[in-house]
């Protein structure tokens, strides 16, 4: 830098202004020597670098970013800058305008009062006119009546700011960057430093196009958008994003162009490398999983083939159910994104046949805590063999949920809810069910065990309570045998399974209970003597069976 200086001098500039961080300015201000600076440099090695801009943002020059040569306000010094008259007026108006875009009624007076308000404390306190604080402190008192809440977001949009730099087209960029400001001209996507909501419609080729590049950067550890979760309403085709780009992503992006030229190119190559490194099957069929929906088909088979080789050889049963989840997901997404789901068919049916297996061992002798993160296990695995709509597969996990709902040494918790599943699935009949609830709740089991069964069998639904007169019946009469000391030390776990119902399920069930056994009794009598048209109902059951997943 002292050589460049010395450069321009000799020029014959005389007035030279050197834009440098502030650590830099002492040994700036005075020259020494140029032999001596030659001295100091010779032998140094020489390298061939190659300098570019990176976009900023007013958030990264503020204190707030724990930039320690920052400024305050940001946002409020270009407002100073960029208004030429009624800086006040304008900056009040700019005020009112983002309260008004986050739901704050503020009107036209508000602004007028605001303003009078500000002007006031300025004159109060000796200044010729209002600065920032007298208007963030007239905006507290007349637009929001006192709330000061509302003021980070102030702050965040105007006095630092959201806005984000830009640099020319000629600037010199790696071929990652190029390619993704061809990718964001192309798709219409322009970053903003702002915080902002993205809903994509998969069916719609732009938008799937816009989702596989954000997946991509995402394997590329640039977090431009997050989530990607299904968004509200009907269907699996939409997904629901948070924009904001960082200035840091330019960074992330000169890292990447070590993967490719371009962003798919470097997106694959980084899951494959991801793929080689990782060991969890969880963890890699999340992987696979990102990588399908980003499109990258080439990567998606090395990923699938590391994902099998890592199947094959775990023994862990849990891991294996925590993997079966996103590889369904994975292959029902496939209709929305024009993607083979067949490419992880093989993959699914021997993880699901290694799950059906394993579980009964793996079951075996588990304590509270591990049974209930089991049961999280048994449902989400349940969940998605139901999702895939395979018969096979559905065939062996109801064997083993048979088998593992008359295993002795299995948890009240997970052995009720496995007669629960094989219910819902129509491998267990009423009378089968109302068996073994009698069994379950007989005098001989201890009443813990007891409880823990009905926990696992109605928790998150109830309606099989309120429908099924049997089983109320069992319940009632197990309950009201209870000892005083067992119902006490019972109450909590009876009332953790009741309160996972929803609140008409139990008020209805409290309806009933207030009507006592023999009201309940001939309630369920006129049910059955009522005269049904069976002959009308039998059409539509195969249609409702089917709707509902009930195999027959």
């Amino acid at each position: 830098m002292r050589k460049t200086l010395r450069a321009a001098l000799k020029e014959g500039f005389a007035n030279i202004a050197v834009v440098c961080g502030a650590w830099h300015v002492p040994a700036l201000a005075a020259l020494p020597a140029a032999k001596d600076d030659n001295e100091l440099l010779k032998g140094l090695p020489r390298i061939k670098t190659q300098a570019t801009w990176v976009p900023w943002t007013f958030g990264r020059l503020s204190f707030a970013s724990g930039y320690g040569a920052g400024v305050e306000a940001p946002g409020w010094y270009e407002h100073l800058w960029t208004a030429t008259d009624q800086v006040g007026i304008r900056w009040l108006t700019a005020v009112a305008r983002a309260l008004r875009d986050s739901g704050v009624d503020v009107s036209s007076a508000h602004v007028i009062e605001t303003v009078r308000l500000s002007e006031t404390l300025a004159a109060l306190r000796g200044r010729p006119q209002p600065g920032l604080p007298e208007f963030n402190e007239a905006v507290e008192a007349v637009m929001l009546f006192g709330d000061n809440l509302p003021m980070r977001l102030i702050h965040q949009r105007l006095i630092v700011g959201e806005r984000l730099g830009s640099v020319p087209p000629a600037t010199p960029m790696t071929p990652l960057q190029q390619d993704l400001a061809a990718e964001q001209k192309r798709l219409r996507m322009k970053p903003s430093a702002a915080d902002e909501e993205l809903i994509l419609d998969l069916r719609k080729p732009l938008e799937r196009e816009r989702s596989h590049l954000l997946r991509r950067l995402l394997l590329l550890d640039v977090a431009w958008a997050q989530g990607g979760e299904r968004a509200e309403g009907k269907g699996t085709f939409k997904e629901r994003w948070r924009m904001q780009w960082q200035p840091e992503f330019e960074v992330k992006l000169i890292e990447g162009g070590r993967w490719g030229n371009s962003i798919a190119q470097a997106a694959g190559a980084s899951a494959m490398h991801k793929a080689t490194l990782e060991t969890a099957l969880p963890q890699l069929a999340a992987l696979a999983q990102a990588v399908m929906y980003a499109e990258l088909g080439d990567a998606l088979s090395q990923v699938m083939q590391r994902l099998q080789a890592e199947a094959a050889v775990a023994a862990d049963t849990t891991h294996l159910m925590q993997a079966l989840p996103p590889l369904a997901q994975l292959l029902r997404y496939g209709d929305a994104r024009d993607t083979d789901r067949e490419l992880v068919g093989a993959v699914v049916e021997g993880l699901a046949e290694r799950v059906a297996i394993g579980l009964p061992l793996a079951c075996a002798g588990l304590g509270e805590e591990a049974a209930e993160k089991m049961f999280e296990h048994i449902q989400q695995v349940h969940a998605a063999l139901r999702l895939l709509d395979r018969p096979a597969l559905l065939a062996d996990w109801k064997r083993t949920l048979a088998a593992m709902s008359e295993q002795n040494d299995l948890h009240g918790i997970l052995q009720g809810h496995c007669c629960r599943l094989l219910r819902d699935t129509g491998a267990m009949d009423d009378a089968e069910t109302a068996r073994r609830f009698s069994v379950a709740l007989s005098t001989a089991n201890d009443p813990a065990r007891a409880a823990a069964w009905i926990d696992g069998f109605l928790r998150g639904s109830g309606q099989i309570l309120i429908h099924d007169e049997r089983l109320w019946a069992l319940i009632d009469a197990w309950v009201s045998a209870l000892p005083p000391a067992a119902f006490t030390s019972l109450a909590p776990l009876l009332r953790r399974t009741f309160a996972s119902f929803t609140s008409p399920e139990r008020r209805q069930m409290g309806e009933r209970a207030a009507r006592g056994p023999a009201q309940a009794g001939s309630a369920a009598a006129a049910v059955d003597d009522a005269d049904y048209q069976h002959a009308r109902a039998a059409r539509v059951l195969p249609a409702v069976t089917r709707l509902l997943g009930i195999d027959k």
